[in-house]
Protein backbone atom coordinates (compact mmCIF):
# COMPACT_ATOMS: atom_id res chain seq x y z
CA UNK A 1 0.00 0.00 0.00
CA UNK A 2 1.36 3.38 -0.96
CA UNK A 3 1.77 5.96 1.78
CA UNK A 4 0.62 9.55 1.51
CA UNK A 5 3.13 11.63 -0.40
CA UNK A 6 4.73 8.71 -2.27
CA UNK A 7 2.56 9.26 -5.32
CA UNK A 8 0.06 11.81 -6.45
CA UNK A 9 -3.48 11.14 -5.29
CA UNK A 10 -5.92 10.50 -8.12
CA UNK A 11 -9.61 11.17 -7.63
CA UNK A 12 -12.10 8.79 -9.18
CA UNK A 13 -15.82 8.20 -9.30
CA UNK A 14 -17.16 4.71 -8.68
CA UNK A 15 -20.17 3.20 -10.47
CA UNK A 16 -21.26 0.02 -8.71
CA UNK A 17 -23.51 -2.56 -10.36
CA UNK A 18 -26.08 -4.65 -8.56
CA UNK A 19 -26.13 -8.43 -8.62
CA UNK A 20 -27.42 -9.79 -5.33
CA UNK A 21 -24.88 -11.85 -3.41
CA UNK A 22 -22.39 -11.24 -6.22
CA UNK A 23 -22.09 -7.78 -4.68
CA UNK A 24 -19.48 -9.44 -2.45
CA UNK A 25 -17.20 -9.23 -5.51
CA UNK A 26 -17.56 -5.44 -5.27
CA UNK A 27 -16.79 -5.66 -1.54
CA UNK A 28 -13.39 -7.11 -2.48
CA UNK A 29 -12.82 -4.45 -5.16
CA UNK A 30 -13.67 -1.63 -2.75
CA UNK A 31 -11.54 -3.03 0.03
CA UNK A 32 -8.53 -3.07 -2.28
CA UNK A 33 -9.16 0.45 -3.61
CA UNK A 34 -9.69 1.85 -0.11
CA UNK A 35 -6.40 0.33 1.05
CA UNK A 36 -4.50 2.33 -1.57
CA UNK A 37 -3.87 5.90 -0.40
CA UNK A 38 -3.11 6.99 -3.96
CA UNK A 39 -6.84 6.70 -4.68
CA UNK A 40 -9.46 9.22 -3.49
CA UNK A 41 -13.18 8.88 -4.16
CA UNK A 42 -15.12 11.86 -5.49
CA UNK A 43 -18.56 10.28 -5.93
CA UNK A 44 -20.33 6.93 -5.97
CA UNK A 45 -23.35 5.79 -7.96
CA UNK A 46 -24.87 2.46 -6.99
CA UNK A 47 -27.78 0.18 -7.70
CA UNK A 48 -29.13 -2.73 -5.63
CA UNK A 49 -26.16 -4.46 -3.96
CA UNK A 50 -24.02 -1.71 -5.47
CA UNK A 51 -26.19 0.86 -3.67
CA UNK A 52 -25.57 -0.87 -0.35
CA UNK A 53 -21.84 -1.08 -0.98
CA UNK A 54 -21.75 2.60 -1.91
CA UNK A 55 -23.74 3.62 1.17
CA UNK A 56 -21.48 1.55 3.41
CA UNK A 57 -18.40 3.28 2.01
CA UNK A 58 -19.81 6.77 2.61
CA UNK A 59 -21.11 5.96 6.08
CA UNK A 60 -17.92 4.20 7.13
CA UNK A 61 -15.78 6.98 5.69
CA UNK A 62 -17.75 9.59 7.63
CA UNK A 63 -17.15 7.69 10.86
CA UNK A 64 -13.56 6.55 10.37
CA UNK A 65 -12.00 7.41 7.02
CA UNK A 66 -10.54 4.62 4.90
CA UNK A 67 -10.38 2.12 7.73
CA UNK A 68 -13.92 3.00 8.76
CA UNK A 69 -15.20 2.34 5.24
CA UNK A 70 -13.40 -0.99 5.02
CA UNK A 71 -14.72 -2.01 8.44
CA UNK A 72 -18.29 -1.05 7.49
CA UNK A 73 -18.11 -3.23 4.37
CA UNK A 74 -16.59 -6.13 6.26
CA UNK A 75 -19.18 -5.99 9.03
CA UNK A 76 -22.13 -5.82 6.65
CA UNK A 77 -21.08 -8.74 4.46
CA UNK A 78 -20.22 -10.89 7.45
CA UNK A 79 -23.68 -10.23 8.83
CA UNK A 80 -25.12 -11.25 5.47
CA UNK A 81 -23.11 -14.47 5.67
CA UNK A 82 -24.23 -15.13 9.25
CA UNK A 83 -27.88 -14.61 8.26
CA UNK A 84 -27.54 -17.10 5.41
CA UNK A 85 -25.74 -19.77 7.40
CA UNK A 86 -28.79 -21.98 7.65
CA UNK A 87 -30.44 -21.01 4.37
CA UNK A 88 -32.35 -23.88 2.72
CA UNK A 89 -30.99 -22.67 -0.63
CA UNK A 90 -27.42 -23.53 0.32
CA UNK A 91 -26.07 -26.76 -1.20
CA UNK A 92 -25.06 -29.65 0.99
CA UNK A 93 -21.34 -30.37 1.52
CA UNK A 94 -21.63 -33.24 -0.98
CA UNK A 95 -23.25 -31.00 -3.60
CA UNK A 96 -20.55 -28.39 -3.05
CA UNK A 97 -17.86 -31.05 -3.39
CA UNK A 98 -19.13 -32.12 -6.79
CA UNK A 99 -20.65 -28.89 -8.03
CA UNK A 100 -18.35 -26.16 -6.77
CA UNK A 101 -20.33 -22.99 -6.08
CA UNK A 102 -23.38 -23.91 -8.17
CA UNK A 103 -26.53 -23.47 -6.11
CA UNK A 104 -28.86 -24.30 -8.98
CA UNK A 105 -28.86 -27.97 -7.99
CA UNK A 106 -30.14 -27.34 -4.47
CA UNK A 107 -33.64 -28.93 -4.17
CA UNK A 108 -34.89 -25.94 -2.18
CA UNK A 109 -33.91 -23.61 -5.00
CA UNK A 110 -35.90 -25.63 -7.55
CA UNK A 111 -38.97 -25.36 -5.32
CA UNK A 112 -38.36 -21.65 -4.66
CA UNK A 113 -37.83 -20.88 -8.34
CA UNK A 114 -41.03 -22.63 -9.35
CA UNK A 115 -43.04 -20.89 -6.64
CA UNK A 116 -41.92 -17.39 -7.68
CA UNK A 117 -43.04 -18.04 -11.26
CA UNK A 118 -46.64 -18.62 -10.24
CA UNK A 119 -47.14 -16.59 -7.06
CA UNK A 120 -46.34 -12.93 -6.36
CA UNK A 121 -44.57 -11.79 -3.18
CA UNK A 122 -47.87 -10.27 -2.09
CA UNK A 123 -49.08 -13.87 -1.80
CA UNK A 124 -45.94 -15.67 -0.63
CA UNK A 125 -44.74 -12.90 1.69
CA UNK A 126 -47.91 -11.06 2.84
CA UNK A 127 -46.15 -9.32 5.74
CA UNK A 128 -43.34 -8.12 3.42
CA UNK A 129 -40.54 -9.52 5.55
CA UNK A 130 -37.12 -8.50 4.25
CA UNK A 131 -34.09 -9.72 6.25
CA UNK A 132 -31.96 -6.97 4.73
CA UNK A 133 -33.85 -4.29 6.67
CA UNK A 134 -32.59 -5.46 10.05
CA UNK A 135 -29.02 -5.90 8.76
CA UNK A 136 -28.98 -2.41 7.24
CA UNK A 137 -30.39 -0.91 10.45
CA UNK A 138 -27.47 -2.43 12.35
CA UNK A 139 -24.83 -1.61 9.73
CA UNK A 140 -25.41 2.00 8.61
CA UNK A 141 -25.78 5.23 10.60
CA UNK A 142 -27.86 7.18 8.12
CA UNK A 143 -27.36 10.51 9.90
CA UNK A 144 -23.61 10.16 9.39
CA UNK A 145 -24.11 9.13 5.78
CA UNK A 146 -26.32 12.13 4.98
CA UNK A 147 -23.90 14.52 6.73
CA UNK A 148 -20.82 13.31 4.84
CA UNK A 149 -19.42 15.99 2.52
CA UNK A 150 -16.22 14.21 1.46
CA UNK A 151 -17.92 12.29 -1.36
CA UNK A 152 -21.22 12.41 -3.23
CA UNK A 153 -23.63 9.48 -3.25
CA UNK A 154 -26.29 8.62 -5.84
CA UNK A 155 -28.70 5.68 -5.56
CA UNK A 156 -30.92 4.44 -8.43
CA UNK A 157 -34.44 3.05 -8.08
CA UNK A 158 -37.17 2.43 -10.66
CA UNK A 159 -40.47 4.26 -10.29
CA UNK A 160 -42.99 1.48 -10.92
CA UNK A 161 -45.93 3.56 -12.09
CA UNK A 162 -44.02 6.17 -14.08
CA UNK A 163 -41.49 3.77 -15.58
CA UNK A 164 -38.65 6.20 -14.92
CA UNK A 165 -35.34 6.05 -13.11
CA UNK A 166 -35.17 8.01 -9.85
CA UNK A 167 -31.80 9.14 -8.53
CA UNK A 168 -31.69 9.69 -4.78
CA UNK A 169 -28.90 11.96 -3.56
CA UNK A 170 -26.95 11.78 -0.32
CA UNK A 171 -29.34 14.02 1.59
CA UNK A 172 -32.35 11.82 0.72
CA UNK A 173 -30.95 8.40 1.46
CA UNK A 174 -32.43 6.24 4.19
CA UNK A 175 -33.09 2.55 4.63
CA UNK A 176 -36.16 2.59 2.38
CA UNK A 177 -34.16 4.09 -0.49
CA UNK A 178 -31.60 1.27 -0.27
CA UNK A 179 -34.32 -1.38 -0.07
CA UNK A 180 -36.08 0.22 -3.04
CA UNK A 181 -32.89 0.11 -5.11
CA UNK A 182 -32.61 -3.63 -4.36
CA UNK A 183 -36.31 -4.52 -4.66
CA UNK A 184 -36.65 -7.47 -7.02
CA UNK A 185 -40.38 -7.50 -7.80
CA UNK A 186 -40.69 -11.29 -7.81
CA UNK A 187 -39.31 -11.45 -4.25
CA UNK A 188 -40.50 -8.32 -2.41
CA UNK A 189 -43.34 -5.84 -2.33
CA UNK A 190 -42.65 -2.56 -4.08
CA UNK A 191 -41.10 -0.06 -1.65
CA UNK A 192 -43.30 2.96 -0.97
CA UNK A 193 -41.47 6.30 -0.73
CA UNK A 194 -43.71 9.31 -0.53
CA UNK A 195 -46.60 8.64 -2.89
CA UNK A 196 -44.57 6.50 -5.31
CA UNK A 197 -43.69 2.81 -5.53
CA UNK A 198 -40.20 1.62 -6.43
CA UNK A 199 -38.52 -1.51 -7.76
CA UNK A 200 -34.89 -2.43 -8.31
CA UNK A 201 -32.89 0.37 -9.91
CA UNK A 202 -31.19 -2.06 -12.28
CA UNK A 203 -34.06 -1.94 -14.75
CA UNK A 204 -33.13 1.60 -15.83
CA UNK A 205 -29.68 2.25 -14.42
CA UNK A 206 -27.24 -0.43 -13.32
CA UNK A 207 -25.60 1.82 -12.33
CA UNK A 208 -26.46 5.31 -13.56
CA UNK A 209 -23.40 7.21 -14.81
CA UNK A 210 -24.90 10.62 -15.56
CA UNK A 211 -25.12 11.81 -11.91
CA UNK A 212 -21.34 11.41 -11.68
CA UNK A 213 -20.83 13.42 -14.88
CA UNK A 214 -22.97 16.37 -13.80
CA UNK A 215 -22.27 16.49 -10.08
CA UNK A 216 -18.64 15.44 -9.52
CA UNK A 217 -15.33 17.04 -10.40
CA UNK A 218 -13.36 13.95 -11.38
CA UNK A 219 -13.49 12.95 -15.04
CA UNK A 220 -12.64 9.31 -14.25
CA UNK A 221 -15.50 6.84 -13.78
CA UNK A 222 -14.52 3.35 -12.67
CA UNK A 223 -17.36 0.89 -13.30
CA UNK A 224 -17.38 -2.22 -11.13
CA UNK A 225 -19.25 -4.71 -13.31
CA UNK A 226 -20.96 -7.82 -11.98
CA UNK A 227 -23.39 -8.88 -14.70
CA UNK A 228 -21.44 -10.47 -17.57
CA UNK A 229 -21.67 -8.75 -20.93
CA UNK A 230 -20.90 -11.96 -22.82
CA UNK A 231 -21.47 -15.65 -22.13
CA UNK A 232 -19.93 -18.67 -23.81
CA UNK A 233 -23.02 -20.62 -24.84
CA UNK A 234 -26.75 -20.21 -25.29
CA UNK A 235 -28.64 -20.96 -22.05
CA UNK A 236 -31.12 -23.84 -22.20
CA UNK A 237 -32.56 -24.35 -18.73
CA UNK A 238 -35.41 -22.11 -17.58
CA UNK A 239 -33.31 -20.66 -14.74
CA UNK A 240 -30.34 -19.99 -17.03
CA UNK A 241 -32.56 -18.32 -19.63
CA UNK A 242 -34.09 -16.07 -16.98
CA UNK A 243 -30.64 -15.23 -15.63
CA UNK A 244 -29.40 -14.23 -19.07
CA UNK A 245 -32.52 -12.15 -19.70
CA UNK A 246 -31.77 -10.30 -16.47
CA UNK A 247 -28.12 -9.80 -17.44
CA UNK A 248 -29.10 -8.28 -20.77
CA UNK A 249 -31.85 -6.04 -19.39
CA UNK A 250 -29.76 -4.92 -16.40
CA UNK A 251 -26.79 -4.08 -18.65
CA UNK A 252 -28.86 -2.24 -21.27
CA UNK A 253 -28.98 1.20 -19.65
CA UNK A 254 -25.28 1.05 -18.77
CA UNK A 255 -24.35 0.15 -22.34
CA UNK A 256 -26.44 3.05 -23.65
CA UNK A 257 -24.67 5.51 -21.35
CA UNK A 258 -21.23 4.16 -22.27
CA UNK A 259 -22.07 4.61 -25.96
CA UNK A 260 -23.28 8.17 -25.36
CA UNK A 261 -20.16 9.10 -23.39
CA UNK A 262 -17.95 7.59 -26.08
CA UNK A 263 -19.84 9.53 -28.78
CA UNK A 264 -19.42 12.85 -26.97
CA UNK A 265 -15.75 12.10 -26.35
CA UNK A 266 -15.11 11.43 -30.04
CA UNK A 267 -16.95 14.62 -30.98
CA UNK A 268 -14.74 16.59 -28.59
CA UNK A 269 -11.59 14.93 -29.95
CA UNK A 270 -12.63 16.00 -33.46
CA UNK A 271 -13.50 19.54 -32.26
CA UNK A 272 -17.13 19.16 -33.28
CA UNK A 273 -18.34 20.03 -29.78
CA UNK A 274 -17.23 22.93 -27.64
CA UNK A 275 -14.96 22.18 -24.69
CA UNK A 276 -16.44 23.65 -21.53
CA UNK A 277 -20.02 23.03 -22.54
CA UNK A 278 -19.32 19.29 -22.69
CA UNK A 279 -17.19 17.19 -20.41
CA UNK A 280 -14.70 14.65 -21.70
CA UNK A 281 -15.16 11.65 -19.40
CA UNK A 282 -12.65 8.84 -18.96
CA UNK A 283 -14.14 5.39 -18.52
CA UNK A 284 -12.62 2.40 -16.76
CA UNK A 285 -13.93 -0.98 -15.65
CA UNK A 286 -12.99 -3.52 -13.01
CA UNK A 287 -14.55 -6.89 -13.75
CA UNK A 288 -13.95 -10.62 -13.55
CA UNK A 289 -16.37 -11.78 -16.23
CA UNK A 290 -14.64 -15.10 -16.74
CA UNK A 291 -14.97 -16.01 -13.07
CA UNK A 292 -18.42 -14.60 -12.31
CA UNK A 293 -20.24 -16.09 -15.29
CA UNK A 294 -19.42 -19.57 -13.98
CA UNK A 295 -21.85 -19.11 -11.11
CA UNK A 296 -25.51 -19.91 -11.70
CA UNK A 297 -28.56 -17.76 -11.17
CA UNK A 298 -29.24 -19.22 -7.72
CA UNK A 299 -25.89 -18.01 -6.41
CA UNK A 300 -27.13 -14.42 -6.63
CA UNK A 301 -29.59 -15.09 -3.80
CA UNK A 302 -27.25 -17.34 -1.81
CA UNK A 303 -25.77 -15.79 1.31
CA UNK A 304 -23.37 -18.58 2.20
CA UNK A 305 -20.45 -16.97 3.99
CA UNK A 306 -17.84 -19.18 2.32
CA UNK A 307 -19.17 -18.17 -1.09
CA UNK A 308 -19.19 -14.48 -0.13
CA UNK A 309 -15.56 -14.72 1.00
CA UNK A 310 -14.71 -16.46 -2.26
CA UNK A 311 -16.28 -13.60 -4.23
CA UNK A 312 -14.47 -11.06 -2.10
CA UNK A 313 -11.16 -12.70 -2.98
CA UNK A 314 -11.98 -12.55 -6.69
CA UNK A 315 -12.78 -8.85 -6.32
CA UNK A 316 -9.56 -8.07 -4.48
CA UNK A 317 -7.46 -9.79 -7.11
CA UNK A 318 -9.34 -8.09 -9.95
CA UNK A 319 -8.84 -4.65 -8.40
CA UNK A 320 -5.19 -5.35 -7.68
CA UNK A 321 -4.55 -6.37 -11.28
CA UNK A 322 -6.48 -3.37 -12.58
CA UNK A 323 -4.50 -0.92 -10.43
CA UNK A 324 -1.19 -2.43 -11.53
CA UNK A 325 -2.16 -2.07 -15.18
CA UNK A 326 -4.04 1.23 -15.16
CA UNK A 327 -3.23 3.51 -12.23
CA UNK A 328 -0.83 5.68 -14.23
CA UNK A 329 -3.45 6.12 -16.96
CA UNK A 330 -6.06 7.60 -14.60
CA UNK A 331 -6.74 11.21 -15.46
CA UNK A 332 -5.15 10.79 -18.88
CA UNK A 333 -7.12 8.29 -20.95
CA UNK A 334 -9.99 5.85 -21.07
CA UNK A 335 -8.91 2.29 -20.31
CA UNK A 336 -12.30 0.67 -20.90
CA UNK A 337 -12.34 -1.16 -24.26
CA UNK A 338 -15.38 0.75 -25.49
CA UNK A 339 -15.54 -1.26 -28.72
CA UNK A 340 -16.97 -4.16 -26.70
CA UNK A 341 -20.10 -2.07 -26.18
CA UNK A 342 -20.48 -0.86 -29.77
CA UNK A 343 -22.07 -2.54 -32.76
CA UNK A 344 -20.14 -2.61 -36.04
CA UNK A 345 -21.80 0.53 -37.43
CA UNK A 346 -21.13 2.44 -34.22
CA UNK A 347 -17.38 1.78 -34.54
CA UNK A 348 -17.22 3.99 -37.63
CA UNK A 349 -15.85 7.54 -37.26
CA UNK A 350 -18.30 9.72 -35.36
CA UNK A 351 -20.39 12.06 -37.52
CA UNK A 352 -23.16 14.50 -36.70
CA UNK A 353 -25.83 15.94 -38.92
CA UNK A 354 -24.47 18.89 -40.86
CA UNK A 355 -20.87 18.25 -39.86
CA UNK A 356 -18.38 17.91 -42.71
CA UNK A 357 -16.86 14.47 -43.22
CA UNK A 358 -13.11 14.06 -43.26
Amino acid sequence: MAKSGEASVKRINLALQGGGAHGAFTWGVLDRLLSDERIAIDGLSGTSAGAMNAALVVDGWARGGRDGAREALDTFWRRIGDAGRFSPLAPSPIERWFGGWSYDRAPAFAWFDAMTRFLSPYQTNPFNYNPLRRILERSIEFDCLRACTDMRLFISATNVRKGKNRIFTSEEIDIDVLLASACLPHLFHAVEIGEQSYWDGGFLGNPALYPLIYNCQSRDIVIVQINPLEILETPRSAAAILDRMNDISFNAALIAEIRAIDFVGRQLDQHRLQEGRYKHMLLHMIEAEGALREFGYASKIAADRHFLEHLRGIGERAADAWLAANFERLGAETTLPVERFLSADQRQPARVAGAPSR
